[in-house]
């Protein structure tokens, strides 16, 4: 009797447990999935911590309950990774042997590349929100801070959830104003983008809300060191932005395994087929979610849509079919404004965020590139349906893995200018 074909997982996050999910679903594969962490969290929450809207406990379950049967849930590190021989080693000291491989390990913040940056202000005047521990730690300074410099800053491109950071700015804005500190506090988003977003009308709309709630804009600022004793960013033209507490995003990159194994570019990343999300290197290798170097967000939503991709893809290579085409690059992000509102983005490869509705052209209800309390209770509702329907690889209703046209309005607006930038 021919056997199924071995599918090995690595990473047990967003991708690759909605792609087990959906290969247990389907049948006829034999499944096993390796991450070294017990538990899952609902990453998009972590940002909630810090401005005391959950608590650590809501965003987290234990991994090994969130699979279908006829997946195999390894907990181990990874050892290593022979894609020439198609085996993984366990720090275990075991090794697995694959058919086909899914990478989904992720990124990893890696606040280590910039000098000062983990030195002596680290957890004292500087904080990232992209762990558990960070947003608690940040939750901890926020509640008795008394006000100050503030500043939100990005080191590099890519990181995940692009549009995190500006959520952090914007909550700020809102946490201040609700305990009343807001006066005593100026607010400072540095970026090494020229403006707020990578897509222009994005940018402008987001740039005009950091305006409108007096927030600075400091773009072009690629960190060159921070100086943890006069609390300075020291740009690599020579500017300066000092601070009196500083929330960073840090350096993002691929993780260890894969920049050990040889697989990844020079950040760790691996290059993939951004159609296909096969590696271009190892046929029998697919590549979902932050581990990709694919030119869209490093977003839960843009795994969710990538899942099918993979899956079908899986399918065809293992029947000896040519693979599809078939993922656009869609993602799909909410992004909190503070005061009960958020807006909507939606885009892919060729298609930039646009103002319309979604889902639906005409009623919506959810607007886009637009704040709405109707967009808030969307980012709300997500949770449950992160848990329930996404993770699980239930089909979201409504929502297509492909970024459709219709409600959007395609053509250019009148140009409006950007918000003036703080030197």
């Amino acid at each position: 009797m021919k056997r199924s074909p071995r599918v090995l997982i690595l990473g047990a996050g967003t991708a690759g447990t909605i792609v087990a999910n959906k290969l247990a679903k389907r049948g006829g594969y034999d499944i096993t999935i390796v991450d070294q962490g017990r538990h899952h969290y609902y990453q998009p929450g972590l940002l909630s911590i810090p401005f005391g809207l959950m608590k650590k406990s809501d965003l987290i379950k234990p991994r090994a309950k969130l699979f279908r049967p006829g997946v195999n849930f390894v907990q181990a590190k990874i050892g290593g990774i022979l894609p020439g021989d198609k085996k993984v080693f366990l720090d275990t000291g075991s090794e697995i042997e694959y058919d086909i491989l899914v990478v989904a390990t992720g990124c990893r913040v890696a606040a280590e590349e910039t000098p000062g940056l983990k030195g002596s202000d680290w957890r004292v005047n500087i904080f990232d929100f992209y762990t558990p521990d960070g947003a608690a730690a940040l939750a901890d300074k926020l509640r008795d801070w008394p006000g100050g410099h503030l500043v939100v800053q990005v080191m590099d491109t890519p990181i995940k959830c692009p549009v995190a950071p500006l959520e952090c700015a914007f909550l700020s804005d809102w946490f201040f104003r609700q305990n009343g500190r807001r006066d005593k506090v100026k607010i400072t988003y540095v970026t090494p983008l020229s403006g707020a977003f990578t897509k222009p009308r994005a940018s402008a709309q987001l740039g005009h809300l950091l305006a409108d709630k007096h927030i600075d804009l400091v773009s072009d600022f690629y960190v060159e060191k921070v100086d943890p004793v006069s609390h300075k960013l020291v740009c690599y033209d020579g500017r300066e932005v000092a601070y009196d507490l500083l929330v960073t995003i840090p350096v993002t990159t691929g993780v260890e395994a894969i920049r050990q194994s040889g697989m990844g570019d020079d950040l760790g990343f691996i290059k993939t087929n951004k159609h296909t999300l096969q590696s271009e290197e190892y046929p029998e290798v697919f590549v979902i979610g932050d581990a990709t170097n694919v030119p869209t967000s490093k977003a839960g939503s843009v795994a969710d849509f990538e899942a099918d991709t993979v899956v079908d893809n899986i399918g065809h290579f293992a029947a000896g079919e040519p693979l599809e085409p078939s993922f656009d690059g869609h993602a799909n992000c909410f992004v909190e404004v503070g005061d009960g509102k958020a807006l909507l983005l939606d885009f892919n490869y060729d298609t930039e965020p646009v103002e319309g509705m979604f889902p639906f052209p005409v009623v919506g209800p959810l607007r886009l590139l637009s704040p709405s309390r109707v967009n808030h209770w969307g980012k709300l509702a997500f949770r449950h349906i992160y848990w329930h329907l996404l993770l699980p690889g239930r089909k979201i209703p409504f929502i297509s893995n492909h970024m459709t046209k219709a409600g959007k309005r395609l053509s250019a607006p009148k140009p409006v200018p950007e918000p003036s930038k703080t030197a």
